[in-house]
C-alpha cells in the first residue's frame, strides 16, 4: 500500500474507536487514564531506554541543546506525564455538558451539548511528553487520536504509545483510540494533512515552520497553536523589585518553551534605575541581551535588528528596548508579537487597563510571569496546546476545547 493508503487505514481504525469512545462513561475513561499512568510508571525503564536512543541520535547529529532538552525524558518527567493523566482523570467530563438550553415559545426543548470531535490528528516536534498529554486529553474528551511526532523522537513515542495502548486494551477500551501515524518521512505528514473526511481536526504543535506548513497545506481543519514571541513590559508605575523577579522568571525559568519571554520593554521613566539592574541579573544567568541604543550603551549588549524583535529564540537570548510610553509599548507588541502572551508590570491601574484592552494576544498578564500561560497553571489539567488563533479556541486548550457541540431538540409531536 502507498503511504496515503496506510494513513487512511489507521484513520479508519481511529474512526471506529471514536464511535466506542463517544459512548464510554466517565468512570470507564477515568479507569483507562489511571491504567495509562500506572503503565508509564511501571514501564519507565523501557521508555527511558527508548528515549536514550533518541537523545543519542540527536546529540550525534549536533542538535541544539534546547531541542535536546525538549526531547529528553527523565524519571521525573515520566512521573509528570503519569501525574498529568491522573489529573485529567480527576477533571469533569466535558462530553454531554449543556452549554445552553431553553424551552421555546412553542414548547420545544432546546439543548446545546458538548460532543467529541471524533478523530484528532496531532503533528508535533521533539517533546515525547506531548504523546501522553494528547492521548489523555483526547481520551477524556471522547476523541481518538492519531499522533505524528517528529522522527527525532520516534523510539520514545513508540514506547509511550505501546504502554498507552496496552492500558486501553486492559480496561476494555479500543487500543486504536491511540495510534501513531505510520511512516517517518514527510510524506506521512502530508498524507495526514490531506486526510479530510477521515480526520476531523488537526493540531500542529511545534516551531513556526511546522505550524505554517500545516496551516497552509492542510485540507483537514486546523486549530493553530502559535509560536511564542512573548513580551514583558515594565511600566513607569512598576514596582521594580516585582519587575526584576518577573523578567527573570519569564526568561530563564525554562527557555525552550513557548511561554518564555523573548522581548523586554522598559518605560523610559524607569530605564535609568532598572536597565542596569536587570541587565546585570540577566547576564549573571547567562542571558545574551539584544538591545536598542539605550540598552546597547551597556557592556555585553548586542545591537538588536528587526530579526531580534521578531524572534522566538527558545534560548538564553532576549531582545530589549526602552519605550517612551505605554502606548509605544503596545504599538511595538502589535507589530512584532506572535499573539501568544504579553505581560505588564505596573502599580498604575490605568496603565494596566489600557494595556489589557489594547494588546490583542491569547493571554495578557498583569504583574505575573509569562510562564503562567499554561493549561496546568490555569487549572485545566494537561493541555493539548496553546491556540493563538481566534476561531473555536484561544489560549491553553484543555478538555472543553477538544469538543464541538450539537443541538438536541425534543418535542411532543411538533410539526412546522
Amino acid at each position: 500500500m502507498s503511504i496515503e493508503q496506510d494513513v487512511v487505514a489507521v484513520a479508519e481504525r481511529s474512526r471506529e474507536a471514536s464511535h466506542e469512545l463517544a459512548l464510554a462513561t466517565r468512570a470507564h475513561k477515568d479507569a483507562a487514564l489511571h491504567a495509562m499512568a500506572d503503565g508509564l510508571r511501571a514501564r519507565a525503564p523501557e521508555v527511558l531506554a527508548a528515549n536514550a536512543e533518541d537523545v543519542a541520535r540527536a546529540e550525534a547529529a549536533g542538535t541544539p541543546a534546547n531541542i535536546v532538552d525538549r526531547l529528553r525524558l527523565t524519571e521525573e518527567r515520566i512521573e509528570a506525564m503519569a501525574g498529568g493523566l491522573v489529573e485529567v482523570a480527576g477533571l469533569p467530563d466535558p462530553v454531554g455538558e449543556v452549554v445552553r438550553g431553553s424551552t421555546l415559545a412553542n414548547g420545544l426543548e432546546l439543548r446545546q451539548v458538548r460532543v467529541p470531535f471524533g478523530v484528532v490528528g496531532m503533528i508535533y516536534e521533539a517533546r515525547p511528553n506531548v504523546t501522553a498529554d494528547a492521548a489523555g486529553i483526547c481520551l477524556k474528551s471522547g476523541n481518538a487520536v492519531l499522533l505524528r511526532g517528529s522522527s527525532s523522537a520516534r523510539s520514545s513515542n513508540r514506547a509511550v504509545v505501546a504502554v498507552l495502548r496496552d492500558a486501553l486494551e486492559a480496561t476494555g477500551l479500543p487500543a486504536d483510540a491511540v495510534q501513531l501515524v505510520p511512516g517517518d518521512s514527510h510524506d506521512s505528514v502530508k498524507a495526514l494533512m490531506r486526510a479530510r473526511g477521515h480526520v476531523d481536526v488537526l493540531i500542529p504543535r511545534g516551531g513556526a515552520g511546522l505550524i505554517r506548513s500545516v496551516v497552509e497545506e492542510s485540507t483537514v481543519p486546523v486549530i493553530e497553536t502559535g509560536t511564542g514571541n512573548c513580551h514583558v513590559y515594565v511600566d513607569a508605575g512598576a514596582d521594580l523589585d516585582k519587575a526584576l523577579a518577573i523578567v527573570l522568571n519569564s526568561k530563564t525559568h525554562r527557555t525552550s518553551v513557548c511561554n518564555a519571554a523573548e522581548s523586554l520593554l522598559v518605560h523610559a521613566d524607569v530605564a535609568e534605575a532598572f536597565v542596569p539592574r536587570v541587565l546585570a541579573a540577566l547576564q549573571e544567568q547567562g542571558v545574551t541581551v539584544h538591545g536598542d541604543a539605550a540598552f546597547a550603551a551597556y557592556d555585553g549588549v548586542v545591537p538588536a535588528t528587526d530579526e531580534d524583535w521578531a524572534a522566538e529564540y527558545l534560548s538564553l537570548d532576549l531582545a530589549a528596548r526602552v519605550v517612551p510610553s505605554v502606548e509605544e509599548a503596545v504599538a511595538h507588541i502589535r507589530r512584532w508579537s506572535s499573539g501568544h502572551t504579553e505581560a505588564i508590570v505596573t502599580e498604575d491601574l490605568g496603565a494596566a487597563r489600557l494595556f489589557t484592552a489594547a494588546v490583542d494576544s491569547a493571554a495578557v498578564l498583569v504583574n505575573a510571569s509569562t510562564r503562567f500561560t499554561d493549561g496546568g497553571e490555569f487549572g485545566f489539567g494537561a493541555e493539548i496546546g496553546i491556540s493563538t488563533q481566534k476561531l473555536h479556541a484561544r489560549g491553553p486548550m484543555g478538555l472543553p476545547e477538544m469538543t464541538s457541540t450539537k443541538y438536541v431538540v425534543t418535542g411532543n409531536g411538533h410539526v412546522r
